[in-house]
């Protein structure tokens, strides 16, 4: 998917449009396999970490200690990142901005810390995971609309940073709301594992209340935003209503008469699939701006 979002971003929202973009084909691909390649890392170590909890919480789905060893499992996250960062090293100083290096640094070491504390704390783990996704966006943005940016294309190159800026937005609300529905169908194994999660410390009914309202501001949300910029486009406005207005409202009434783990589990299915529906909505724009 992080692939999938970044491709769309470059090929079907800023090529159509002729933004002036700082990466060449070659460059944009060693991009994509930089975040590939540090979101991969960043699995590992989740799953490393998580071995304990995964005996109780999805024991059928275990990889490390079982498909591969914890020292194989260590050796990959160790070199994925190692190319990610080194990726990124190259990249950032390409475009002659080499201070952007540092994104990677902090991405990479962000997932690490994610996975070996943050993720038990209470609510800082699922803000930090959800900013990481939406930052999955932006990077196109920061590598590619930014250094090309002069006084004569500013205004049009801010208008498309603005549109990405609306869609990690939109990431970051389906993730955050993602991951608490995950923290409530993995609630026995977190507990025994000492973690700190929302349903842990206010319990799984108040959580799904939680749930049940912060459901209703992506939402809110995406209607606004129909309401306010596509509402003379009724191809995009039928495409927003069937694929993600309707999915959300959807998800409300399920969330509202969740009671077992199957029930968050298929919440946080669907999640994705507004996630990608969203992302695939990127190619709507030559139809909507041309």
């Amino acid at each position: 998917m992080i692939a999938l979002v970044q491709c769309l971003i470059k090929y079907g929202l800023f090529e159509p449009f002729g933004i002036s973009t700082s990466l060449t084909p070659f460059n944009f691909f060693l991009l994509i396999m930089a975040t590939l390649c540090i979101a991969a890392a960043g699995n590992i170590i989740n799953d490393i970490y998580d071995v304990e909890t995964d005996f109780i919480n999805k024991p059928n789905k275990i990889i490390v200690g079982k498909t591969i060893s914890e020292k194989t499992a260590y050796n990959l996250f160790i070199s994925l990142n190692v190319i990610g960062v080194g990726i990124g090293f190259y990249l950032s100083h390409a475009i002659g901005k080499s201070e952007l290096f540092a994104l990677f640094v902090i991405i990479s070491a962000l997932l690490y810390v994610y996975a070996s504390y943050l993720k038990q704390t209470f609510l800082i783990g699922n803000i930090v995971i959800s900013i990481l996704v939406a930052l999955s966006i932006l990077i196109v943005g920061i590598f590619e609309l930014i250094p090309a940016m002069t006084i004569q294309n500013q205004g049009i190159q801010l208008v498309f940073f603005k549109i990405l800026l609306d869609y990690a937005i939109f990431a970051f609300l389906i993730n955050f709301i993602r991951e608490i529905s995950k923290d409530i169908a993995d609630i026995d194994g977190d507990y025994k594992s000492g973690m700190n999660t929302l349903p842990i410390v206010f319990g799984r009914e108040r959580t799904s209340k939680i749930l049940f309202i912060l459901s209703f501001i992506p939402l809110g949300a995406v209607i606004y935003y129909v309401i306010n910029n596509l509402y003379t486009k009724p191809v995009a406005v039928i495409y927003f209503l069937v694929f993600i207005i309707a999915p959300l409202i959807y998800l409300l009434i399920l969330i509202f008469n969740a009671k077992t783990k199957k029930d968050f589990i298929t919440i946080s299915n669907i999640l994705k699939l507004v996630m990608l529906f969203g992302i695939l909505s990127i190619l709507l724009y030559k139809f909507m701006l041309l």
